[in-house]
């Protein structure tokens, strides 16, 4: 009892409780599938571990619309992960399926929690106000939620999608694009769509304008302003900044008249804010601004594609560092462009006849989200912070040019990065900063060390979503999948430091390597273990 007396004294000097504090082994923050997947490890692993969720729901974007996973390779996924596909594929009366209506993934998703016994507390929002989390020395002891509840652990995971709980424990972290220069990389910083020839764009004018479109609120008339989110600095190719890729929410659709919820227009609708999207259409662009996957059941994922579809580049920018209550704003200003942009496709007459029928044709599906009126209840965050770490991913590593000696997941999904602003170029037209897609030639290793911090700063956090890696290698290992693979390899971990009672940095990596493959969690491709006729699947995210 005397350490918990001890902490229950510290807490109270600093204010963050007024009631001794129940200590478990493992306390995990998020509010991702990774979390699920930590804190589902972590219980087979015998140990006292609870869930703390700042959503009301489980499973983050695997249950929240992101219905087409990212996964490129089958046999790169293992552990939980697989797990949770598989009990997706028990549904549809298949051993495995990564393509699912949400509904589905959430029944899996808690089904997979209450088989495991876990302890979960939703609804729970960490406080980050002074004081909210409290540290010893180099070790979290505990921290506090908004309502007041109070967490203390062993070791802590912070499986969020923004890293709300690393960056109240002080850790070093970044957010943006680092100059090329700095890891000596290729794709990272500032991205011009109109640089020529597009050395890395294996989709070439994929996600670029291909047509001269205007970017003043009166054509041709720079006096009258620009645009909404158009800048007028002309970026510098490779120069690093604090700009994060656009979020979108991704939606669950239907061309099924029994199911189809009709894109309605939303209170608040401005043309102006969909001016770029009818300019470019009327100037001849005219691809079909969505990248959609076909689901079961007549359904389809809905993603952004091509010039202007459904991510509102560069609103998101504050996003990381914001209160819960901008956030929120935020969030409400991503869903109140994206229903005018759904509206205006399949009804504004300046758009073309035939893409008008295509988008009328689709809808939002009665029966997913039906608290939200088939709209996704979560924002798709594809980037916020990012730990800096023990170890940094980059394009170096995705690339198989660098081998991190400690991997822990495989990642293979292309170094990926959606738009992060409009601009103007020296012509005087409307072009895209910030577009990746550059495919791995393989697999490749995330390394153990990236997941945690510095050792000087934090010795018993592991950041398994927000972990140490540039914006261009980040761009890959953003997906569900390994995420998932890596939470759970982090809770690994976390049982080893609590066992053998060391820092998460000082855990060796030959016990959890054997833990890795009792779990039948992949870390290393070669030519004996890939897939034999396994197509890549995927596409930009």
């Amino acid at each position: 009892m005397r350490p918990l007396l001890l902490l229950a004294a510290s807490l109270l000097a600093t204010g963050i409780a007024a009631q001794t504090p129940i200590m478990h082994d493992v306390v995990v923050y998020g509010d991702s599938a990774a979390a699920v997947a930590a804190a589902v490890q972590a219980k087979r692993q015998g140990l006292d571990v609870v869930l703390v969720n700042s959503t009301d729901f489980l499973g983050g974007m695997t249950c929240s619309g992101l219905s087409a996973s990212d996964i490129f390779h089958r046999d790169a996924v293992g552990g939980v992960a697989r797990e949770l596909y598989g009990r997706i594929g028990q549904h549809y009366g298949k051993e495995y399926v990564d393509y699912f209506e949400p509904h589905v993934a959430q029944a899996a998703m808690d089904a997979l929690v209450k088989d495991a016994g876990l302890t979960v507390v939703l609804k729970e929002t960490l406080d980050r106000a002074p004081g909210g989390v409290t540290k010893e020395g180099t070790r979290i002891q505990a921290f506090r939620t908004s309502s007041g509840k109070v967490f203390a652990a062993k070791v802590f995971i912070d499986a969020s999608y923004v890293g709300d709980l690393m960056a109240a424990a002080g850790v070093s972290y970044s957010v943006g694009r680092e100059p090329n220069t700095l890891f000596a990389e290729t794709l990272n910083g500032a991205q011009r769509g109109d640089d020529k020839p597009r050395k890395h764009y294996t989709q070439k004018d994929k996600d670029h304008f291909i047509k001269d479109v205007d970017p003043y609120v009166k054509p041709g008339d720079p006096s009258s302003g620009l645009l909404p989110f158009v800048f007028a600095e002309d970026p510098v190719p490779g120069e690093g900044d604090r700009r994060i890729q656009a979020y979108n929410y991704r939606l669950c659709v239907t061309t099924d008249p029994a199911n189809r919820l009709p894109f309605a227009k939303p209170e608040g609708y401005r043309e102006l804010d969909h001016e770029m999207l009818l300019r470019n259409l009327e100037a001849g662009d005219v691809r079909f601004p969505a990248l959609i996957h076909k689901l079961p059941n007549g359904k389809a994922d809905w993603n952004s594609m091509h010039a202007v579809g459904t991510d509102y580049v560069g609103a998101n920018w504050a996003y990381p560092e914001a209160d819960y209550a901008t956030r929120r704003k935020i969030e409400q200003a991503h869903e109140l462009y994206i229903r005018g942009h759904l509206w205006t496709l399949a009804n504004h007459p300046r758009v073309p006849a035939e893409i008008r029928a295509v988008a009328a044709s689709y809808g939002l599906c009665k029966d997913e989200f039906p608290a939200n009126g088939g709209f996704s209840p979560m924002i798709y965050i594809r980037e916020a912070r990012r730990l800096q770490g023990a170890y940094v991913m980059t394009e170096q590593d995705c690339k198989g040019k660098r081998r991190a000696d400690d991997p822990v997941a495989l990642a293979s999904f292309g170094l990926d990065s959606h738009a992060v602003r409009y601009f103007v170029t020296q012509r005087g037209f409307l072009e895209r900063d910030g577009v990746i897609w550059n495919v791995p030639p393989r697999p490749y290793g995330v390394s153990y060390r990236s997941l945690t911090p510095k050792a000087e700063e934090c010795t018993n956090l592991l950041v398994p979503v927000c972990l140490s890696a540039t914006h261009a290698a980040h761009g890959s290992i953003r997906m569900e999948p390994v995420f998932m693979q890596l939470g759970q390899a982090a809770a690994m971990a976390a049982g080893l430091a609590i066992k053998n009672g060391t820092s998460v940095q000082a855990v060796p990596y030959a016990p959890v390597r054997d833990l890795l493959k009792a779990a039948q969690l992949p870390v290393e491709w070669t030519a004996s273990t890939a897939p034999k006729g396994t197509p890549a699947k995927g596409g930009k995210k």
